[in-house]
């Protein structure tokens, strides 16, 4: 983490000794622990470890380390996602809790180190499909956070954790897991989640809790890009990371993965190609496929080489079948139909269908090859090239698509594009054209037109018609990411009432 002294011996020195939790001799967050924390989140682990195993040789009641030892084993598995090491390391967790917990209970951090070890194995469990256990450490974890506020209000660190799952919870769609955390009585709310976050991370860095800053920056970027889809994901994002070391191979994740996801495409491609690297980084094979996602969104048909070295490292169970999805896109748009279908049958065969995006290959694969100017138009609208991608699905009409499933697609690419340009009523048109082929069919795109139609009419603060567009979206059933599109448009007519 970057402030203008962090690394200077004396300023780490001077700082730790005043730390909320150094006042607590067995709650020892020193100047070796803070240096091998700060290791961490830049995904320098070796170090860390090393660290960590020198502050547990000196000071071996130091009840610190096990926490520190938990933070290295959650990005070990976030950055491999390898089922082998997660059911390896997960018997960890007990044996930290217990020598946590029969510490001094008097420190903020006896309470608060339990939660984090208890979330961070929630977060990781839903990576590998465990989702009942992972409804069952959130809810340990709020249960000893709302404690430790009661208990010490005045430690900032409780609002991290706090602010977390109240975001999760109040973003997620109806399913499993937010039945399951109902049941206890838990539940989120997105807006105050994310304020409570926002706060922290503005705060911090005037506070001496500023070693936290990158945690809670790395938190808070996830739940505005991937939980809340707030519009304000890549400002918020490339604002707080600003401060954060270059040395911090995390921060150019963070950096690259919000600039591809909201349409900054060469800048992603720029972030990735220039990011640190070598023996001293944790290995992060995402970051290869991540840059064959970038490569492939302007069309570039080198993003194959991405893809392939990126299966051939990747030891985890994610974003495999979704790679040989693209490596077919990739064969369809040199036209080499052939090649297509080679890697349509290695999306059915390899990999999990764990995560969404390997769940959506699997669908994509099942009929028949995109329709190619199509195919142009989504990839370009995704890089955020949206005068491109309009320019690739002029080239076709909608009487030349014969498919229901192909019109929807067509307007529905034309709608986002015009969306993204502004064009509001040309893109309200073709949204309502997008739910007139589309409505009744698997696809998504009447209803996620149906949610975009919404959104577009609060703006326009016709809210009566906004009401009647997210209601439309609701109502439809049996498509895909039908929960995820229906948590949207109720989040989006709460506000509305």
């Amino acid at each position: 983490m970057q402030i203008k002294a962090l690394n200077s011996k004396l300023f780490l020195a001077v700082l730790f000794l005043f730390l909320p939790g150094t006042l607590f001799a067995k709650f020892d967050f020193n100047a070796n622990c803070l240096k091998a924390y700060q290791f961490v989140f830049e995904l320098k682990l070796n170090a860390a470890r090393q660290l960590i195993a020198a502050e547990k040789k000196m000071h071996p009641d130091n009840a610190i380390v096990p926490l520190l030892e938990n933070y290295v084993d959650f990005f070990q598995l976030l950055t491999s996602e390898n089922k082998e090491e997660f059911n390896k390391l997960k018997s960890n967790k007990g044996a930290r809790l217990d020598q946590i917990a029969d510490d001094d209970n008097k420190s903020p951090y006896n309470l608060y180190a339990q939660a984090e070890i208890n979330l961070q194995w929630a977060l990781i469990r839903g990576r590998f499909g465990e989702q009942f256990n992972a409804a069952m450490e959130i809810k340990k974890a709020n249960s000893l956070l709302q404690e430790n506020a009661k208990k010490f209000p005045a430690f900032q660190l409780n609002f991290k954790g706090l602010g977390l799952i109240s975001a999760v919870l109040g973003s997620l769609p109806d399913g499993f897991m937010k039945s399951t955390l109902s049941t206890f009585g838990i539940k989120g709310n997105a807006k105050s989640g994310l304020a409570m976050m926002e706060k922290l991370a503005e705060g911090m860095p005037k506070s001496t809790y500023e070693p936290f800053y990158e945690e809670v920056v790395f938190y808070y970027s996830f739940v505005l890009t991937d939980v809340t889809h707030s519009e304000r994901a890549y400002a918020e994002t490339m604002k707080y990371v600003e401060r954060i070391s270059e040395n911090s191979l995390l921060k150019a994740y963070l950096k690259a993965y919000v600039s591809a996801k909201r349409g900054h495409n060469e800048e992603a491609i720029v972030i990735l190609a220039e990011r640190p690297s070598g023996a001293q980084y944790q290995a992060f094979p995402y970051l290869d496929y991540l840059m064959g996602i970038a490569r492939l969104n302007k069309l570039d048909s080198g993003a194959a080489g991405y893809f392939h070295k990126f299966l051939q490292s990747n030891k985890g169970i994610s974003y495999i079948k979704d790679s040989y999805l693209h490596l077919a896109w990739i064969a369809l748009l040199n036209g080499d139909a052939k090649g297509y279908q080679g890697y349509a049958e290695k999306v059915k065969s390899a990999g999990y269908a764990i995560n969404e995006r390997d769940k959506q290959a699997l669908n994509e694969v099942q009929g028949v090859a995109p329709n190619v100017t199509l195919l142009k138009g989504r990839l370009l609208f995704d890089g955020g090239y949206y005068g491109k991608s309009l320019e690739a699905l002029a080239r076709l009409k909608e009487g030349d698509l014969n498919q229901l499933k192909d019109r929807a697609e067509y307007h529905y690419r034309l709608g986002r594009n015009h969306e993204e340009l502004g064009k509001l009523d040309a893109a309200l048109d073709n949204y309502e054209k997008a739910i007139q082929y589309g409505k009744g069919l698997k696809a998504y795109f009447a209803a996620n037109s149906a949610l975009f139609m919404g959104k577009i009419y609060m703006k326009k603060k016709n809210f009566g018609q906004a009401r009647a567009s997210f209601n439309t979206a609701i109502n439809m059933k049996g498509h895909q990411y039908e929960n995820s599109i229906e948590s949207q448009a109720r989040d989006s007519l709460k506000r509305l009432n």
